[in-house]
């Protein structure tokens, strides 16, 4: 372990060891992940990146805890979640309540309005219907959008949409956020505006954001990325490129 993964692993975020997935038995397994060691600190925005069928997207469920690695150990923030079998009772919980999720696709519920696609989460979490929408307003205000907060996803254009669905992903406080290809469809100009959002919202949050990308518009923003290839991953040092 280096001594970035350790400060990491001490003081929050997500941390993953040496982690292992096989699908399939005997002569047909395939092993998907071989040996996946990853550390992501709070406040902070790392890019995975890698060619198609090289694991990153074993790599996104099982972070999301959607899958069961075949071994290794993660950690979410001082919690171990996974080590020799799921740590946690409650998964439907932990994805619900420490775990963020942004897609392509924003996948706004189309018959509820803005405010309320955000507050859903901390209402299915048992938090008060008023202190749930003062929390979705907080952060459609955070991320500029709270004028269309009474509107419906249809009236919202592509760039709001998303907005939304990241103010979704940080409704119940989360301390980890998987976001997945989040600026696939979208131009340089809103892509990097997309960038800039998850940056300031893991400062301001404290969350530590995985983002999942082939878009080489982005990749220059990433002060670290993670390389995964055939299973295995690789950490170099990004360019940080300033989005101000």
């Amino acid at each position: 372990m280096n001594t970035l993964q350790t400060a990491q692993s001490q003081t929050g975020g997500i941390h993953i060891e040496g982690l292992r997935k096989v699908y399939g038995k005997g002569d047909s397994a395939v092993e998907a992940l071989k040996n996946v060691n990853m550390s992501v600190a709070p406040g902070e925005v790392v890019g995975l990146v890698g060619p198609s069928g090289s694991g990153k997207s074993t790599l996104l469920k099982c972070l999301g805890a959607i899958i069961e690695p075949s071994s290794g150990r993660m950690t979410l923030g001082a919690d171990v979640i996974f080590d020799k079998g799921w740590q946690v009772a409650d998964l439907r919980a932990l994805r619900r309540d420490r775990i963020g999720f942004i897609f392509q696709a924003p996948y706004l519920i189309p018959f509820l309005d803005v405010t309320d696609n955000v507050a859903l989460l901390p209402m299915l979490a048992g938090r008060p219907n008023a202190e749930a929408r003062a929390r979705a307003l907080e952060l459609l205000t955070a991320l500029e959008v709270q004028h269309r907060a009474r509107a419906e996803p249809s009236q919202l254009s592509g760039g709001e949409q998303q907005r939304v669905s990241i103010a979704r992903a940080l409704a119940n406080r989360p301390p980890v956020i998987l976001a997945d290809e989040p600026t696939a469809p979208l131009d340089s100009e809103r892509a990097l505006g997309v960038m800039r959002i998850l940056n300031q919202m893991a400062r301001q949050f404290h969350a530590a954001i995985i983002v999942v990308t082939h878009d080489e518009k982005i990749i220059p923003t990433f002060k670290r990325i993670y390389h995964i290839r055939d299973g295995q991953t690789v950490e170099e040092i990004g360019e940080g490129r300033s989005l101000d």
